[in-house]
């Protein structure tokens, strides 16, 4: 090994290495080495913890979509619930005799009537000498049914509605000695067997008929009850051949809106449907 010394600085050589010496610079080259390799290793470390974090994060947005979907999930759930609870609330409040087929298919006894009826006013009715009634949930339909035809210019009044049971025994009774049982079957049915009973049934009229049902198809009033009465919930019960009674034109029945119009739009008539799809509007009868 050889040493040279010139002005203060020493050169050192010895198995490849060399080292020089100028005063502080080698303490500055040892300490710049050192903080460049810390450097280098805290920028490793500060890029690992940035791939880990950036993996949490994922990880983290993963559980909080989970999350979501499960949030929502559940409240699908409760809404689901929520409505069917409604539902039923309805239906616990809804009589359950309003939408069934009682012409010849169901039997209402003798003790039934609604559970509110309420007066027609005159101005509705073709004769005042005669109080009719109708179901109080359904007035309000009838009412604004009413009004409208009349801003429409058309003649449309009740010429009859709510009958209790011994009320139609007799009626029935009337025509079957005026017409004979026969005749009476194919236009009147037999006590415990009538729409009116319900109190959702209405017969109307026009003025030019002579105070008889008989004509009403040839009105303006009964045209108009085929382009309008399903908006308010009425269907025409037995229309040209059905398989009950003979064509009533006059005879209407409040099945409420939404099984009207639907009925309406698929050219349908009530006693066309099975019971169990007309029982799905139950809840919604006077909605």
């Amino acid at each position: 090994m050889r040493s040279i010394f010139t002005s203060g600085s020493a050169l050192y050589a010895g198995i490849g290495v060399i080292i020089l010496f100028g005063g502080s610079n080698a303490y500055l080259f040892i300490q710049t080495q050192k903080l460049g390799a810390e450097l280098a290793s805290t920028t490793q470390e500060i890029s690992e913890n940035l791939d880990a974090l950036e993996q949490k994060s994922l990880s983290v947005s993963d559980e909080l979509y989970a999350s979501q979907q499960n949030i929502a999930a559940i409240q699908s759930r409760v809404g689901g619930f929520e409505s069917t609870l409604g539902t039923l609330e309805k239906l616990s409040k809804t009589d359950p005799e309003l939408l069934q087929k009682y012409s010849k298919v169901f039997f209402l006894n003798e003790h039934y009537a609604p559970a509110r009826l309420a007066e027609i006013e005159k101005a509705y009715l073709y004769s005042e000498d005669r109080l009719e009634k109708i179901n109080a949930d359904v007035q309000p339909y009838l009412e604004r049914m009413l009004n409208k035809a009349q801003d429409d210019d058309v003649e449309l009044f009740v010429k009859s509605a709510y009958r209790s049971f011994n009320e139609q025994t007799s009626l029935k009774s009337s025509y079957t000695v005026t017409y004979g049982a026969g005749s009476a079957n194919q236009f009147s049915a037999d006590q415990g067997y009538s729409e009116h009973q319900l109190g959702t049934a209405v017969d109307f009229i026009s003025k030019g008929q002579g105070g008889a049902l008989a004509g009403f198809d040839k009105t303006a009033a009964y045209q108009w009850m085929l382009a309008h009465a399903h908006e308010y919930g009425f269907i025409l019960s037995y229309p040209e051949n059905n398989g009950y009674y003979i064509f009533e034109p006059w005879h209407w029945r409040f099945v409420g809106v939404k099984l009207a119009s639907s009925l309406h739009r698929r050219e349908k008539h009530f006693y066309d449907l099975e019971q169990r799809e007309i029982d799905t509007y139950l809840a919604d009868i006077f909605d």
